[in-house]
């Protein structure tokens, strides 16, 4: 009786495993290994869209950031009805996005093999636990020091941004890390939902995606208190440190320490990680509230409410969660933000000091406004990762710019200071500088290219002796500092420069032909052009130029090697900018 079942359960076995590979295309690999010892296991499934977001560039952030919401909305609901009915029909809890059209769930192998068949299904991703790029933990520092600034803020001059009165004032900066202690003395009075009383206000202004222990640990004992701040909590709480030094960096101060890039500058927070491990729905569970907070019941979404910029010091390597079958997810939650007008500033990574080691989400990305860590002698850190992407086939320019990462004292939980190592640390650096940035000209919020561009033309630039594939060491840009380290004295002096919406995206009489074009280009301009950028839909930097004579006339011969599609084109004349298309 034993053989025949066997044999039974032998036939079933092989008759889904035949069945599962006729749909391979539509499964991860490592989602089946699973089935070997589970009997569910946890996906992201996601859903066909032909959703196309063009704010114009023009508009204000509200607007855009509406605009994006409202869309992105829309489009899920439509696109993940018949999903979602499979999945109710079958008892599954599952949790549906719209930043990015996917549904996650923890599904059986038969529900997996039908969700594979249906047409509406792109890919099936699995949901895999991935952990923190670890900081160099330096020194810990528990006593507190007098009012002059930390080495990082004075070696780009944020202290003399603050002296010309801009101080990160009505800019609202968020991260996304292991949690946050907001009762810091440091930080407590710049959290968005401080109040004087102590009846803080979290709604919209904090959000835990972190509702189970990750079995990465290893506890032999799991509850809900395995976790020191628990599970789904109703307030910022911070269980590794990790994440309460880098918001130090970016707002930290009181009267004894001055430690924050944007003083002023109020914060709002997302916890993506459990004791350091995450995973890429974590991840994308936080970009997608900081679109549109929510009250923490996750009702009554507002795009309002959204932050001006995000800072994200952590990585999603592939041994750990992140591979090339579901990048795309990540790179298009990166994408849906900075179309809302938010800048997503992403910490390189420390697998240096070998070229082509920035090789993990959401560093590698186009979107991603990557930085380098630099050391108190104005020098790369040994560990930051150099560019260019190869990982993706791209080989993009990263990082796009560097930041002081070595040695950076900052808050740590319970009320502690300490000075730790690592682009971690040096993201929260450019974070700063886009609120200061910000407060000193508002008319640039929400102008995500705005502001990166202007961080990277005022970036002191730095050289090296490390050439990267196609990027030399001794040009600018590099694949080692990117385009130079921050410099936020000058980032400021020149976002001033700009008096309004209408002198960022200006116009005037322009010239471009032919158009659809084959193999190169023709542009005229009734204005000096100083500068000039092409992207692909994609936003890849295709062609980029910096003129130390400004021309009015132009040609660009090497279009024939381009792709057929759409193409952007920037064109500067000083601190204003037009913004054409073609079509190849």
């Amino acid at each position: 009786m034993n053989s025949i079942r066997n044999l039974c359960f032998l036939g079933i076995l092989l008759f889904s495993s035949s069945l599962i590979a006729q749909n391979f295309d539509k499964i991860d690999s490592d989602i089946l290994d699973q089935f070997d010892t589970k009997d569910e296991v946890k996906v992201m499934i996601h859903i066909k869209s032909n959703q196309s977001l063009q704010p114009k560039m023009d508009w204000s952030k509200e607007r855009k950031t509406i605009f994006v919401y409202q869309n992105l909305i829309q489009s899920a609901e439509q696109s993940q009805k018949e999903i979602i009915r499979i999945l109710d029909q079958n008892q599954i809890d599952y949790q549906s996005f719209y930043l990015v059209n996917a549904i996650a769930a923890k599904l059986d192998l038969n529900t997996l093999y039908t969700l594979s068949e249906h047409g509406d299904v792109q890919h099936i991703y699995w949901d895999r636990p991935a952990m923190v790029d670890y900081i160099i933990d330096e020194e810990e520092v528990l006593r507190s020091r007098m009012t002059e600034p930390e080495w990082g803020i004075k070696m780009i001059q944020a202290d003399s941004v603050w002296s010309l009165g801009y101080t990160g004032e009505n800019v609202v900066i968020a991260g996304q890390d292991t949690g946050y202690d907001f009762e810091h003395p440091t930080l407590l009075k710049k959290y968005r939902g401080y109040s004087e009383d102590a009846n803080h206000e979290h709604d919209y202004n904090w959000h835990d995606a972190i509702r189970e222990i990750n079995p990465l640990h290893g506890d032999t004992l799991i509850t809900e208190t395995t976790n020191p701040c628990g599970l789904n909590v109703d307030h910022p709480c911070d269980d590794n440190n990790h994440g309460t030094h880098t918001m130090g960096t970016m707002i930290g101060s009181d009267d004894e320490n001055s430690i924050g890039v944007a003083p002023d500058a109020k914060w709002i927070a997302c916890r993506n990680m459990e004791r350091g491990y995450g995973s890429p729905s974590t991840y994308i569970e936080c970009f997608e509230w900081f679109l549109a907070p929510t009250k923490l019941d996750g009702t009554d979404a507002d795009p309002t409410m959204a932050p001006h910029v995000i800072a994200n010091s952590w990585g999603c390597p592939e041994m750990e969660g992140c591979n090339a079958s579901n990048w795309h997810l990540m790179d298009e939650a990166v994408e849906n933000l900075r179309s809302a007008g938010v800048v997503v500033v992403v910490s390189a990574g420390n697998s240096g000091s070998s070229c082509e080691s920035v090789r993990n989400p959401a560093a590698i990305f186009q979107g991603s406004f990557s930085v380098g860590a630099t050391a108190s002698n104005d020098t790369i850190a040994g560990f930051s990762s150099r560019g260019p992407v190869a990982v993706d086939s791209s080989f993009r320019l990263k990082p796009d710019i560097s930041a002081p990462g070595v040695g950076v004292r900052s808050t740590i939980r319970n009320g502690g200071f300490a000075s730790f190592s690592g682009t971690s640390m040096a993201g929260p650096h450019v974070a700063g500088v886009v609120g200061l940035i910000i407060s000193a000209n508002p008319a640039l919020a929400g102008q995500v290219e705005i502001i990166e561009e202007i961080i990277r033309s005022t970036a002191v630039p730095k050289t090296t002796d490390q050439d990267c594939g196609d990027y030399l060491g001794s040009e600018i840009p590099n694949a080692v500092y990117g385009y130079g380290r921050i410099d936020a004295l000058a980032a400021v002096e020149q976002a001033l420069n700009v008096s309004n919406t209408k002198d960022i995206s200006s116009s005037w009489s322009t010239t471009i032909f032919p158009n659809p074009t084959a193999d190169f280009l023709q542009i005229q301009s009734e204005r000096l052009i100083s500068k000039i950028v092409i992207v692909d839909a994609l936003g890849q930097v295709m062609y980029r130029k910096q003129y130390d004579y400004p021309l009015m006339e132009f040609n660009i011969t090497d279009v024939e090697r381009w792709a057929h599609g759409l193409y952007h084109i920037q064109l500067w004349n000083g601190n204003q900018v037009q913004t054409q298309s073609i079509i190849k």
